[in-house]
């Protein structure tokens, strides 16, 4: 049984700063790391695979072998149905540019980020793209305080995914952050059909990769 993605709307959900999740149909896993790596600003980083960890064992080794768990991209992934997904860990806030050139060759992908404890603050954000397009954009709360208050996209797509959201209530300033964030996250995921399995990306153990170059780069023993 796989679960939606509303779970990441709970406090602290994955790690301690927020979710940088990537959602990917049409790539396998080492194709999606492939594709991510293309997208962390600067020098394309170097993919070190890490063995298969849970989300404190992967920040304890990262904290370990760089000195500091904010000084590499750390990256648990997984396959749920017709998804890959990839979870990132330590420093990846600002790191990735834009995604949507990462869905050339007909992949589907899908970006669900929140920089919980940025002291902006900053809004939920997600965007979904298809063959080198942009289908639709938005911050979750639709309120303004972060750039556009409404769906960007594709003509064909954006409209549609916003028609969904203004008929579950959004935006509404009389509900909390998070239920606005849990709302529209339940219609983002019903419209794309998205999947997310809690349990292995909370509890559980999964292959990890870490994006070194650019980092410190580890002590071989």
């Amino acid at each position: 049984m796989t679960d939606g993605t509303t779970w990441l709307a709970e406090p602290q959900s994955i790690a301690f700063g927020g979710y940088y999740v990537v959602l990917a149909r049409g790539l396998t896993p080492d194709e999606l790391v492939g594709r991510l790596a293309e997208a962390v600003r600067g020098t394309t980083p170097g993919e070190v695979a890490v063995g298969e960890h849970t989300s404190d064992s992967l920040l304890e080794w990262m904290d370990d072998t760089y000195g500091d768990v904010y000084a590499a991209i750390g990256l648990r992934l997984g396959r749920t149905e017709d998804w890959t997904y990839a979870v990132a860990y330590g420093g990846w806030q600002g790191e990735f540019g834009l995604l949507t050139p990462l869905s050339r060759d007909g992949a589907h992908l899908c970006v669900l980020e929140f920089e919980e404890e940025n002291g902006k603050p900053v809004p939920p954000q997600f965007e979904y793209a298809h063959d080198g397009r942009l289908l639709s954009a938005c911050n979750l709360y639709l309120d303004g305080s972060w750039g556009s208050e409404e769906v960007e996209g594709d003509p064909a797509t954006a409209p549609r995914l916003q028609e969904l959201l203004t008929a579950a209530g959004l935006p509404d300033p009389e509900l909390d952050d998070r239920e606005v964030h849990r709302t529209a996250l339940g219609v983002i995921e019903r419209f794309f059909g998205l999947s997310l399995p809690k349990e292995p990306i909370v509890h559980g153990t999964l292959p990890a990769v870490v994006l070194e170059s650019g980092f410190p780069k580890p002590a071989r023993h």
